[in-house]
């Protein structure tokens, strides 16, 4: 891995402790007296391995660069599967064992929850794996004309800049996509607005891939034949989005038309079915989603007469599999067309009689707040990755101002975000009182730093 120096320069070797949050090893240089140094991040470097490395950045205390020499390999290293690796963005770990990373994103999770927070999990669960390739059902392909090249690129950006990577298959997208990218350059290239797509976003169900194409120009005619008869070719529907997000609509084939098939996937432990748009916010990694929602119930335990809320609720990925088991659930989100949709599956699957929907700004909530909508017995959060420090300060709040009684006996926290998990967290367990019984790691993005994670806090027994 890596290219070895030239023999006339003079290499620096280190050796590699840690990984930091974008998979780069860490080290520190040796002063001259033999003391710790600045540090050094080196891309494509692990822990266990003595490297040399090209300096790319160096500031007073820090330096980064990309590894020259690899002196002594750890034996967590293997072969990347895809050839694009170290030059593609889409992936950063694809040279650590599979297992190793998840390791490491646990270690990452515990470091953070003990260095940001001063909280430390009574235990730490088994972390939750799924597949490690073709896992992807949800991306964001960036598309560029290059004159230099006189073709279109199709994928994701090159490691560490805006270029896009000149890749020709992608093995962390189902294989039915990864194929389809050189297909995709053709076909763009072919438009008459061959300069002018700037990205297609992917979606995949259980039975449908939906693209959306964001396009700066109208299609023209030919244009348009030309993406229908690609749709019918690779079985895909197109949407097209000609300006902002609220523009996007689908194009072909349209609901009715014999070719034509929902977009949606199953919970089927829960006998549930979530049909969602292309833009919609869902789960990257299917398989994983019906793991998580397995676990994220059976931590929160919840009880037949139970009243639960489920905080950043989306569509109802777990909210309608909640009210299979609850009396109540209140779902709440920030957007009144995701609560009116989440409305419409639980109508759909049959559970409306036990779900509410509010439209609510988490971000903004307060005690005041929690009071009004009544005591839940027990919560789950699933935000996004700015956490939710506005809700654990209001539950903190309950406790200092002596409305402990709102407090819900169990917290079941869902994270794509360490950081923000740990500072939630120190909120929870040191000013509104709970116990973290358990942390783990979730293995939603295989081959990249991404650290998904979930977390479970509790009320001490009075």
């Amino acid at each position: 891995m890596g290219t070895r120096a030239h023999p006339t320069m003079q290499e620096t070797f280190i050796e590699i402790k840690s990984l930091d949050a974008d998979a780069r090893g860490i080290g520190h240089l040796e002063n001259e007296d033999g003391s710790q140094g600045k540090v050094v991040f080196v891309e494509d470097a692990l822990p266990g391995e003595r490297v040399s490395y090209e300096v790319k950045k160096k500031k007073k205390n820090w330096e980064a660069g990309r590894m020259l020499t690899l002196q002594r390999a750890t034996s967590m290293r293997v072969e990347p599967r895809c050839q694009h690796f170290g030059y593609c963005g889409g992936c950063s770990m694809q040279h650590l064992e599979p297992a190793a990373q998840v390791a490491m994103k646990g270690r990452t999770l515990e470091d953070n929850l003990w260095h940001l927070s001063k909280v430390k999990a009574e235990n730490i669960m088994r972390p939750m794996f799924g597949p490690t390739w073709g896992y992807r059902f949800r991306a964001r392909l960036s598309v560029r004309w290059v004159p230099k090249k006189e073709t279109v690129l199709v994928g994701f950006h090159e490691r560490a800049s805006a270029l896009v990577a000149d890749i020709t298959f992608c093995h962390i997208l189902p294989p039915h996509l990864g194929a389809m990218l050189v297909p995709l350059r053709t076909l763009i290239g072919a438009l008459s607005i061959y300069n002018q797509v700037p990205q297609i976003e992917v979606a995949v169900g259980e039975e449908s891939t939906a693209l959306v194409m964001r396009i700066m120009a109208p299609l023209s005619r030919k244009d348009e034949a030309l993406l229908k008869t690609f749709a019918d070719e690779w079985g895909i529907q197109w949407w097209l989005q000609p300006q902002g997000p609220d523009t996007v609509a689908p194009f072909y084939p349209l609901k009715g038309e014999l070719n034509y098939k929902e977009l949606y996937y199953t919970l089927p432990e829960f006998g549930v079915r979530m049909p969602f748009k292309p833009t919609d916010f869902t789960q990257v990694n299917h398989q994983i989603n019906r793991a998580l929602v397995h676990k994220a119930l059976t931590l929160l335990d919840v009880q037949p007469g139970e009243r639960v809320a489920d905080l950043f609720c989306g569509l109802g990925n777990f909210t309608l599999p909640l009210a299979t088991q609850a009396r109540e659930v209140v779902g709440i989100e920030g957007s009144t067309t995701l609560t009116t949709r989440a409305l419409d599956n639980a109508k759909a699957n049959g559970l409306s009689d036990k779900t509410t929907f509010y439209t609510r700004n988490l971000f903004e909530a307060t005690a005041a707040d929690l009071v009004a909508l009544g005591r839940f017995d027990r919560m789950l959060i699933d935000p996004p990755r700015d956490g939710a420090i506005a809700l654990a300060e209001a539950l903190a709040e309950l406790r200092e101002s002596g409305k402990a009684q709102y407090l819900p006996q169990r917290i079941v926290y869902v994270s794509c975000s360490p950081s923000t998990l740990a500072r939630d967290a120190g909120v929870l367990v040191h000013r509104a009182g709970y116990v973290m019984k358990k942390a783990g790691v979730v293995n939603m993005f295989p081959h990249t730093s991404h650290v998904e994670s979930i977390g479970v806090f509790e009320l001490p027994a009075t």
